[in-house]
C-alpha cells in the first residue's frame, strides 16, 4: 500500500485538520523531506506511506542544514500556527495548546505554554520542586532566553514543534518529518528538543545547522530553556516519573539566567 492511516474515533473537532496543516506549513519551503499529506477527515489522517531506512552521518548532516533553512522560512509571530487549534502530545491523549500570535518568544512560552503546565502539574512536585519550576518559567518570562547565549533577539522561526527523535523519520530521502506540533517559535527549539531523548547522528545534526546558520559561542547551555516545555508536558501527560528531571532542568534554567544577568553587568 502506498498510504499510511492515522486514525481516532472521537478526535476533537480540527484535530487532523492541523496536524495535516502544520505537515503542509513545514513542506512550504522544500527545505527538508516532510510526510506528504493525501486526505484528512474528522477522524482519520491519510498520508503517504515512507519506508523507512538506516541514517546515516552525511544524512544527519544534510538534515542540519535543511532544519536550519526551514527555520529561516519564519512564522508570523511566536505561538503562531497554520490552523485556529492545535494540540501536544500522543495521539490518544493530546491536550489542546493556544494559537494566539506574540511578537516576543518569553510572553508565548511563559503564558501560553509553560504557566498553564506548571499548574496542571503541580500536585505531581514537592513544593521546592514547584518553586524551582517557577522561578524558571519567571526568568523565562523576563526574557532571558529571547535571544542565544544572551545576544540579540530571535525572530519566530517556522519550527515542527514537537521534534523528539520518534518524529524525526530516517528515509532514503534523509531525515523526513512527521507528526509535528507546527508553530512560530524559537529556532533553539527543535535542536532541545532533538537532545532531550537522543537522536541518531546527533552532533552531525548540530553540525550542518552551524554551517547552515552558525550559533553563538555557548548556545547549547541555552537548551534546557528550550525542552522545558516538552519536559513538563511528560510530567502533565505520563506522571511523576519526569519529575525530578524537570526540576533540575528548571534549576539549570535559573542558573544559565543568572549566568548571562551577570555577563551583561
Amino acid at each position: 500500500m502506498n498510504d499510511f492511516l492515522k486514525t481516532r474515533p472521537g478526535a476533537p473537532e480540527g484535530f487532523f485538520a492541523a496536524e495535516a496543516a502544520g505537515l503542509r506549513w513545514l513542506a512550504e519551503p522544500s527545505a527538508v523531506p516532510v510526510v506528504e499529506v493525501l486526505e484528512t477527515g474528522a477522524e482519520f489522517l491519510r498520508l503517504a506511506r515512507v519506508e523507512p531506512a538506516p541514517p546515516s552521518a552525511a544524512g544527519a548532516q544534510e538534515f542540519g542544514r535543511g532544519l536550519a533553512r526551514l527555520h529561516e522560512a519564519g512564522a508570523p509571530g511566536f505561538g503562531w500556527a497554520p490552523a485556529e487549534t492545535a494540540w501536544f502530545g500522543p495521539l490518544d491523549d493530546p491536550f489542546p495548546v493556544p494559537t494566539t500570535s506574540h511578537d516576543d518568544h518569553a510572553t508565548f512560552v511563559a503564558r501560553d505554554r509553560l504557566s498553564p503546565l506548571a499548574q496542571r502539574t503541580r500536585d505531581q512536585l514537592d513544593r521546592a520542586g514547584a518553586d524551582a519550576v517557577d522561578a524558571a518559567i519567571e526568568v523565562i518570562g523576563a526574557g532571558a532566553f529571547d535571544g542565544i547565549s544572551g545576544q540579540g533577539r530571535e525572530a519566530p522561526a517556522r519550527v515542527h514543534g514537537d521534534l523528539w527523535s520518534g518524529n524525526l523519520m530516517w528515509t532514503a530521502s534523509g531525515g523526513t518529518l512527521i507528526d509535528p506540533a507546527a508553530h512560530g517559535g524559537h529556532r533553539l527549539e527543535d535542536l532541545a528538543m532533538l537532545s532531550l531523548f537522543g537522536a541518531p547522528y546527533l552532533e552531525e545534526i548540530f553540525a550542518g545547522y552551524e554551517a547552515e546558520h552558525p550559533l553563538p559561542a555557548g548556545w547549547r547551555e541555552d537548551l534546557p530553556a528550550h525542552l522545558f516545555f516538552g519536559l513538563l508536558a511528560h510530567v502533565a501527560l505520563f506522571g511523576g516519573g519526569y519529575a525530578q528531571q524537570t526540576v533540575t532542568v528548571a534549576r539549570r534554567i535559573t542558573a544559565r539566567a543568572q549566568q548571562l544577568e551577570e555577563r551583561r553587568a
